[in-house]
């Protein structure tokens, strides 16, 4: 009888794509992949390592599934960033686990759970620059209508305040055959948005071609048939190109929305980040997206409380929340993180100062996301049916949501309709995240 193996993903798509990886390698070497971590034998945590929230979340996932060895649980194995960065810790500290897999090593995970069921306890770690395999095929664990596609992996920005470099390794594109024969196939499965990842979208190509290729890349994308929507995130704004926007304005497939990191818009804070943006530069980018593509959804999150953040620094920023006035923003407060540039910064703020802050600007973006989508009242839009929630009552996406992280639309209307369906809809009323409407089957004359 074939071992039942459960992944619970934490952390990022790009760390979800890692999983379905795996699931794809053991589903082609005998194991039975479950959805029910109470039937596994064998249970892998892939682990996010990149802020302490995130490191507290992956130790009590791993904590919550060693419980599970009082019954039928085997052998509990760790992926990902947190064990990329703690591999020999973890398996001193915690004697639930059995072995730990690094962010390039998914590819020995049959192997590591052969070894760990033989009675080993080991770790494979350390290839964080190792190339994608397009040999291995990946089990979509999203919607059936829905998919990330990573275009590279790694990063060589370097922020100071970031340890993705050291976990990730370098910026490594994937050739763009592979990814389109990817989409293509992504297509036949009937996945009608696919959005790309990359730990920065807009850098896709360069360490291949010499060149920034994310143009090229939507421009054959939107030539697949079958594809309705193609998002992308993580784009950084210094790399958001003419030819980008033009792409984007072009390519009818294209999401007009744009997750765009900007981080901070105090350039004395901004230049400690390490970023290679300016206050003047990210307001210019922002009134050149706008100008040419007026309906665009824009996406940014901020980090409060970096070190040496003055009471200027910070009144700089909620001006420019309000001035700039994203469709969607995310605050997160400043994570000392060791091995990292920023973790020896003088001038560290306390834990209170830095909530408070965030608090302050997730107040400001709140009544400038309710404006936002009062505005939206009377348009209609296409919208991504995800969920029945009730006779004739359904929970949908509109282009301008990316999945589990933007908000929804409330939709009624009399007509059945399935997840994966795309559907006209008058938006009838707003909340602060979310917009109600009606199906336009309902006002057709």
């Amino acid at each position: 009888m074939a071992l039942k193996v459960y992944i619970e993903s934490l952390g990022c798509s790009k760390n979800l794509i890692d999983s379905e990886l795996m699931l794809g390698i053991l589903k082609k070497n005998g194991y039975e992949i479950t959805a029910d971590q109470t039937l596994a034998q064998a249970i892998v945590v892939n682990t996010c390592g990149f802020i302490e929230a995130a490191k507290e979340e992956s130790i009590n996932q791993i904590l919550e599934m060693g419980a599970l060895k009082k019954n039928r649980l085997k052998t509990l194995i760790v992926a990902g960033c947190l064990g990329e960065r703690y591999a020999k810790d973890l398996l001193e500290e915690l004697p639930e686990v059995n072995a730990i897999v690094g962010t390039g090593d998914y590819e020995s995970i049959v192997q590591v759970m052969n070894e760990t069921l033989e009675g080993k306890r080991l770790y494979y770690v350390g290839n964080v620059d190792k190339t994608f395999d397009e040999d291995h095929k990946r089990v979509l664990t999203t919607p059936g209508y829905t998919a990330y596609l990573k275009i590279s992996d790694g990063c060589d920005n370097l922020c100071t305040y970031c340890i993705i470099p050291k976990l990730r390794g370098k910026y490594r594109s994937r050739k763009m055959e592979n990814i389109l024969e990817e989409a293509r196939d992504l297509a036949e499965q009937g996945v009608k948005e696919v959005i790309l990842i990359a730990q920065d979208t807009t850098r896709y190509g360069i360490d291949l071609y010499d060149e920034f290729r994310l143009p090229a890349l939507l421009d054959e994308l939107q030539k697949i048939e079958g594809l309705r929507w193609i998002r992308m995130l993580y784009s950084y704004p210094e790399m958001i190109t003419k030819e980008l926007i033009q792409s984007i304005k072009n390519n009818s497939k294209v999401c007009r929305y744009l997750d765009i990191p900007v981080q901070h818009a105090s350039d004395p804070v901004l230049r400690r980040m390490n970023r290679r943006t300016s206050n003047q530069q990210l307001t210019e980018l922002i009134q050149s997206l706008r100008e040419e593509i007026p309906e665009i959804v824009l996406r940014t999150s901020l980090i409060v409380g970096f070190p040496g953040e003055t009471k200027e620094d910070f009144e700089t920023l909620k001006d420019f929340v309000k001035t700039q006035r994203f469709e969607r923003l995310g605050a997160f407060t400043y994570s000392m993180e060791e091995d990292t540039p920023a973790f020896n910064l003088p001038d560290q703020l306390s834990e209170e100062i830095k909530e408070q802050r965030k608090n302050e600007i997730m107040e400001l973006q709140q009544q400038i996301s309710l404006e936002k989508n009062q505005e939206k009242i009377g348009q209609t839009r296409e919208v991504l049916i995800e969920e029945e929630l009730a006779e004739g009552e359904y929970l949908g996406r509109s282009r301008g949501d990316a999945p589990e992280i933007d908000g929804g639309v409330y939709i009624t209307g009399t007509r059945p309709y399935k997840p994966g369906d795309l559907v006209t809809v008058r938006f009838t009323g707003a909340m602060e995240y979310d917009l109600m409407g009606e199906s336009v089957d309902e006002f057709s004359e």
